[in-house]
């Protein structure tokens, strides 16, 4: 009798999980503002119930899907009986409901990791975070049951077989890729519970960016490496070749990266020299409020996009009064606090402080450029005064230059001194490193087949410049009396966590602008015996032939290519594939991936003549898009592994006595 009750038990689950998050946000925030210590001891016990319960609704949705119960309306509109278990599995989250349950876990698992590893915070600052977490989850959970409820049943008479998960997500990317966004994505709930703890106890002081700066590193990684797996994942999976077309909803991930990003540096200052306390609560707000857009623009129907769950107009409604609540409620709060808040801290015009600054600026002008791109045809939608598009014109125009602005302020940041820097010792430094980025980033462009392009150069030019003085700035620091290599091991691992992530920043501008400006593209018309010519190499169709897999039929092309007169070939298998359940065609592209280019061939039409329409492309340096968001994501975690950050995260605060560290 257990097994068909697995729904009505994961429902149960998520009613006491609701129960206890708000619990969790009640009393602690009650009990800091009444100084009632067994109060504010509620909010670890409920963190790690709430926790808990979320684990049991979620096994519970899985088991649902496994079992091929299609009683539970999602399960019946989202999976199939010939579906492959690790699909079903996905299945999970490749719907709303699904998707909004894995949020409102991972959220529990984040309240969970602050209640474990802050136990040194002071009692009272750490009631507030997890009182503030747990009003998020209480606001979250109220939305999956009122709203999405994944649990829902379908009777009396519930399908025979279900209508199959959308083919475009039947791929290994849905598997990772929104685990990863989300881990990002609600990650950044820490730091803004963290800021608004701050600003309830009134203490705007370098302790709380301490504790903050670990996980706010985490979140920033994780939603890294999930930008990076989507633009992979749509590259090869839709079949056109695009690794990042401005799409609304890929723009909805790339809005709290950006503040994410300035949110990173502006907690350095913070910390290191107490300034921008204002400017980083406002920064930490914005960066969970933008992931709070990014979920109502997913799954309130406004949007039209691959990537969208279009749903009915009362979920975007819930959420929409939910990110207008929090948003609204802690800019309110930040009003009220933050001009309280002085610091004598100065530094002038030329000095890292400065830089940081003009960074954070520039990114903060990037985020706005990305969000009025991405909002403003919606708002005149709204309003009735027409419809608009928004497209990569407007976005290149706007955001390139802004790049190329960021990079030449990133590439003087690490040779500046904190406060103040003499002009002519920081020209010392930089002229040599900026003369080999333009001359280098002139001469590359005539190295690759003979044409010199301005923006290939331009690019370049701007990588380099964000490489080399790094690659001074360690030369210097491994200057050693007992070797440099000895030097080098001196450094921590923060510092070179800020290497790396520069780094991949830089592999990344090189990857956009080498793939954007040399990529060679041919759409042809090819029968068996048929060959064609792309970027010195030959594509002759060998073989045309079909083939079932678990729950489609597919049309498959054996095409061997060679390089130039080599006598050695390899095959490239494109497939045209129809999903049964659903009727709907595929198109399953054929890679050979490489580290300074890839071959990229899909399946068209059938033209009905024995010939197919073929799309065969070159990519050059279009893995060094990938690479360089999992070398940023490796710095941000390379910071946090450092002993002395983590131990900086959660020292006992100087100004409380020993007695109210414990909870």
């Amino acid at each position: 009798m257990l097994i068909p009750m697995i729904p009505e038990i994961g429902h149960f689950a998520l009613i006491v999980a609701l129960l206890m998050a708000t619990v969790q946000a009640i009393l602690p925030l009650a009990g800091t503002a009444t100084r009632r210590p067994l109060w504010m001891a509620y909010a670890r016990p409920m963190a790690a119930g709430q926790f808990l319960f979320l684990v049991v609704a979620y096994a519970c949705l899985t088991a649902s899907f496994l079992l091929d119960d299609f009683s539970v309306a999602t399960v019946a509109d989202n999976s199939n009986s010939m579906l492959p278990w690790y699909y079903k599995a996905s299945a999970v989250w490749g719907n709303h409901e699904g998707s909004v349950l894995l949020w409102s876990l991972i959220l529990g698992a984040w309240t969970f990791a602050v209640s474990r590893f802050s136990r040194e915070l002071p009692r009272d600052m750490l009631a507030r975070v997890l009182g503030v977490m747990g009003l998020v989850s209480t606001g979250f959970l109220a939305f999956v049951l009122i709203t999405s409820n994944p649990f829902a049943r379908l009777r009396p008479n519930p399908p025979a077989d279900g209508a199959d998960l959308n083919p475009l997500l039947q791929d290994f990317g849905l598997i990772i890729h929104p685990p990863m966004l989300y881990m990002g994505y609600v990650g950044f709930s820490v730091v803004f519970a963290f800021a608004i703890a701050a600003l309830l106890g009134g203490r705007l002081d370098a302790a709380w960016t301490r504790w903050a700066r670990p996980w706010t590193n985490v979140a920033w990684a994780f939603l890294s490496v999930g930008i990076a797996l989507g633009s992979w994942w749509a590259y090869y999976e839709l079949g056109w070749g695009g690794w990042w077309f401005w799409d609304p909803v890929e723009n909805a991930s790339l809005l709290p990266w950006l503040a994410g990003t300035a949110l990173i540096h502006s907690l350095a200052v913070t910390e290191k020299r107490g300034a921008f306390k204002s400017w980083t609560v406002l920064l930490a707000i914005s960066t969970f409020s933008l992931s709070l857009l990014g979920t109502f623009l997913v799954r309130s129907g406004v949007l039209t996009s691959v990537h969208a769950f279009a749903n009915d107009p009362s979920r975007g409604l819930f959420i929409l009064a939910l990110l207008g609540l929090t948003v609204g409620a802690s800019l309110l709060l930040f009003a009220l606090r933050a001009p309280r808040v002085s610091h004598q801290v100065g530094f002038t015009w030329l000095s890292r402080d400065a830089l940081l600054l003009i960074n954070n600026i520039l990114l903060v002008i990037m985020t706005v450029t990305v969000l009025l791109g991405t909002v403003y045809p919606l708002i005149l939608d709204a309003l009735g005064l027409g419809k608009i598009s928004v497209g990569p014109p407007y976005f290149n125009a706007l955001f390139v230059p802004l790049t190329v602005i960021l990079c030449v302020f990133m590439g003087l940041g690490p040779l500046a001194h904190w406060k103040r820097t003499e002009g002519r010792a920081l020209l010392r430094r930089v002229w040599l490193a900026g003369a080999v980025a333009l001359v280098v980033a002139a001469l590359a462009p005539l190295a690759y087949g003979g044409e010199w392009n301005l923006q290939v150069s331009l690019g370049l030019a701007a990588a380099l410049w964000v490489v080399l003085p790094l690659v001074r700035d360690l030369w210097e620091k491994s200057r050693h009396r007992d070797g440099r290599l000895a030097g080098l091991r001196r450094l921590s691992l923060a510092h070179w966590g800020m290497v790396v992530g520069h780094l991949g920043l830089a592999v990344t501008i090189v990857g956009v602008t080498v793939v954007s400006n040399y990529a060679v593209e041919r759409n042809v018309r090819m029968a068996v015996g048929d060959t064609a010519r792309v970027a010195g190499y030959t594509f002759t169709m060998t073989e045309l032939g079909s083939r079932r897999g678990p729950n489609y039929v597919a049309d498959a092309a054996h095409i061997e290519v060679r390089r130039g007169d080599d006598a050695r070939a390899f095959v490239m298998t494109p497939e045209k594939r129809l999903y049964i359940a659903r009727g709907m065609p595929m198109t399953d592209v054929a890679l050979r991936p490489g580290l300074f280019r890839d071959l990229y061939v899909a399946m068209g039409e059938d033209l009905e003549d024995g010939s197919w329409a073929m799309r065969i492309q070159y990519k050059p340096f279009v893995r060094w898009l990938w690479l360089g968001g999992l070398l940023m994501a490796a710095g941000g975690i390379l910071a946090v592994v450092d002993r002395r950050y983590r131990r900086a995260a959660t020292a006992r605060d100087p100004e409380r006595p020993a007695r109210e560290v414990t909870a």
